[in-house]
């Protein structure tokens, strides 16, 4: 059954935030799993729980701690959403655009979106980041499904700058800067719905049409972001490389790890970014 999208929903949900927080965030970011040690780097801090705003989404994955964090990073006013939302926990994907369009109601006009994804690139090393140039979806509905809400956007909308150029080649300038420089790699996110880990033979497929990484996240949110007029900054954090690369199975074990271990770098990474924005 299609749920149709609802701004009144949106509306309580951005009010009752507002009623709590003293600040309007120009930059909102989403970590991925395992990644809230992000957050920590958040300075005046005001955190407030999903389960604590109306109309929001809950999430059910373990490694998402499910809050948001509002403050200042990178001397901007921002807030992080520690915790994110995708289709394998039974949203829907018209469901998956509430959280993005409740930022968008705060007034947040850029979206950083990390990810832990899979190494589908064979150049790809476990560790390093991926800055995301653009994505394939190629299953699935999308977050914009059901009557079009004129507030956010226009109901054919064009993605082909999602992810804008000016904040990958600054993510790049900044990368350069950092002790020691921090080395990036500029690819494809591929979208799978999940929960289960890609097949070896769905990962030699996604590696000839033309991506670099793979995950389970982040594209419903990009979209939401592109059709209310955001600017988009993604990286993926290469946690694993993906099925058949090598002949070991993959974990979540092995994702969080991995994720923990460099959310510092990461989040070096991004405050540089906003400093500079």
């Amino acid at each position: 059954m299609l749920v149709k999208p609802d701004f009144a929903r949106y509306k309580t949900a951005a009010e009752a935030i507002q009623k709590r927080v003293s600040i309007q965030p120009e930059v909102a970011i989403i970590l991925g799993s395992s990644l809230g040690g992000i957050a920590d780097l958040m300075e005046h801090r005001t955190e407030i729980d999903y389960s604590d705003v109306p109309g929001f989404l809950l999430s059910t994955n373990p490694s998402h701690a499910g809050n948001f964090v509002f403050g200042h990073l990178g001397r901007r006013p921002a807030v992080i959403m520690s915790g994110r939302f995708h289709f394998y926990e039974g949203y829907s994907y018209t469901e998956l655009a509430v959280p993005v369009r409740v930022l968008s109601l705060l007034g947040v006009k850029t979206l950083i979106v990390t990810n832990a994804a899979g190494g589908v690139n064979l150049n790809y090393r476990v560790g390093d980041i991926m800055v995301i140039s653009d994505h394939i979806k190629l299953e699935g509905a999308s977050p914009m499904t059901g009557p079009n809400l004129e507030e956010f956007g226009s109901r054919f909308f064009d993605v082909s700058t999602l992810y804008t150029p000016r904040l990958r080649q600054l993510a790049f300038e900044v990368a350069s800067t950092l002790a020691p420089p921090l080395k990036l790699h500029e690819g494809v996110y591929y979208y799978c719905p999940g929960p289960q880990f890609e097949t070896p033979a769905e990962i030699r497929a996604i590696r000839v049409l033309g991506g670099d990484a793979v995950g389970m996240s982040t594209v419903t949110e990009t979209l939401t972001a592109g059709h209310a007029g955001m600017e988009v900054l993604g990286f993926s954090l290469i946690t694993n490389m993906a099925a058949g690369v090598f002949d070991q199975p993959l974990s979540d074990e092995e994702v969080g790890v991995v994720a923990r271990a460099s959310a510092d770098k990461l989040g070096a990474l991004i405050e540089g970014v906003l400093l500079r924005m």
